[in-house]
């Protein structure tokens, strides 16, 4: 979907698909041939080529699209770096070098297993990385809540801010599940889509003819700050996060609850937490990943907490649809979109809903993006294996 806010926001508000055939694995040991790639990405144009050979791609993302950030946010310099923490976390961590490494065991004995390999596939090593290579002296850590993970990344950088731990934090995940062992491993659960032969009609949220998710690969940051500190050293703020909420579901390690229990007990504490009431929700940013169970149960759990608004004024759309499902980088790019939603006034689009399911029965901008003449706060669903479910609030930022 693109390398840049701006290539990325086009691109969803087009209403463009991003997914192709896989190029990263061999042919011969693809058992899923559709997936998300970033595309033309070189290490070597966002760091030091002798460093990007010591990182896992995972880790690779995650540096160049800190870079991004950090410089975007002109807080270099600006903020005592004790003061600066990082929360970055992966669902997965270094698969591509677990599996080298592995293989490599296997064939030419386990004396010859690199000796950066576990620096290298721990997840954690993308906060690490970014943590030095930035200079940033605060806490640093990496959450691991599966497909929750970038939203939880962000919800725990604003409540470090909240307790004054510090005053920035860099936040979001970072992904790159792309490897024959991993696409095997969802694939023989049944949980990736079987539409080999069309990739960009195979991410298909609330359609009846969905069959299964789109995995991808991506890396989303943020900056996030205390609204003072911000407003006194001049930054540039594109929105507030108002609310976050969490839940377990405490039902099943993979299966949601069929009722939306966990979701929607963690979409009320989000409320709860802004403040606000259910109708102050113009959009949500739903999980929305294009499995049979997983889009009605969250359908269900929408209804559970906006009541009657759900079907009469609330708008939803799942961007999955057009950038796949990056696992534990997915919530903190789909709250970076559910931003660029506020700051145009725009629903991004649900693609490829053609014939939508009558058990997912509410308005999810379905094909075409829509104006919206109020658009002042947006919803971000983040739910994972092991019955994870949070949600973040962003705001519109006024002067």
């Amino acid at each position: 979907m693109g390398s840049t806010i701006d290539e990325l926001w086009q691109n969803i508000e087009a209403g463009n698909s991003g997914i192709g055939f896989i190029t990263l694995i061999p042919e011969d040991r693809r058992t899923c041939h559709v997936g998300g790639e970033v595309p033309n990405f070189k290490p070597e144009d966002h760091m030091d080529k002798k460093l990007s050979k010591r990182m896992d791609r995972f880790a690779q993302l995650g540096l160049a699209a800190a870079k991004q950030a950090y410089s975007d946010s002109g807080i270099d310099g600006k903020i005592e770096p004790t003061r600066i923490a990082v929360v970055v976390g992966s669902g997965s961590g270094g698969l591509s070098t677990m599996e080298v490494n592995v293989e490599t065991g296997l064939t030419k004995g386990y004396n010859k297993c690199s000796p950066f390999m576990v620096p290298m596939m721990i997840p954690d090593m993308a906060s690490g990385r970014i943590s030095i290579e930035l200079g940033i002296k605060g806490p640093n850590l990496c959450l691991v809540t599966a497909c929750a993970t970038g939203t939880d990344c962000i919800g725990q950088g604003m409540k470090m801010i909240q307790t004054d731990e510090c005053d920035a934090v860099v936040v979001g995940g970072a992904e790159a599940p792309i490897t024959a062992a991993a696409v095997a491993g969802f694939n023989n659960m049944r949980a990736l889509t079987g539409r080999n032969h069309d990739p960009q009609a195979a991410s298909r949220p609330f359609d009846k003819d969905r069959d299964g998710f789109v995995i991808a690969e991506g890396s989303g940051i943020l900056v996030i700050e205390e609204l003072e500190h911000a407003k006194a050293r001049g930054a540039h703020i594109y929105a507030e996060i108002a609310g976050y909420g969490r839940s377990s579901d405490a039902y099943d390690i993979v299966m949601p609850h069929s009722e939306g229990d966990g979701a929607s007990r963690a979409m009320a504490s989000a409320l709860r937490s802004a403040n606000i009431k259910p109708e102050q929700i113009d959009y949500i940013n739903a999980h929305g990943t294009s499995t049979p169970l997983g889009d009605i149960a969250e359908t269900v759990a929408i209804k559970r907490t906006f009541g009657d608004y759900a079907k009469n004024g609330l708008v939803v759309s799942s961007t999955k649809s057009m950038h796949g499902h990056m696992l534990g980088a997915t919530g903190a790019i789909e709250a970076i979109i559910s931003i660029q939603a506020i700051l145009n006034k725009t629903s991004p689009p649900t693609i490829n809903l053609e014939n939508q399911d009558e058990q997912c029965d509410l308005d999810y901008t379905a094909n075409k993006a829509r104006k919206l003449d109020k658009f002042d706060y947006a919803m971000s669903n983040s739910f994972g294996f092991g019955g994870h479910n949070s949600s973040l609030i962003v705001k519109r930022y006024e002067e």
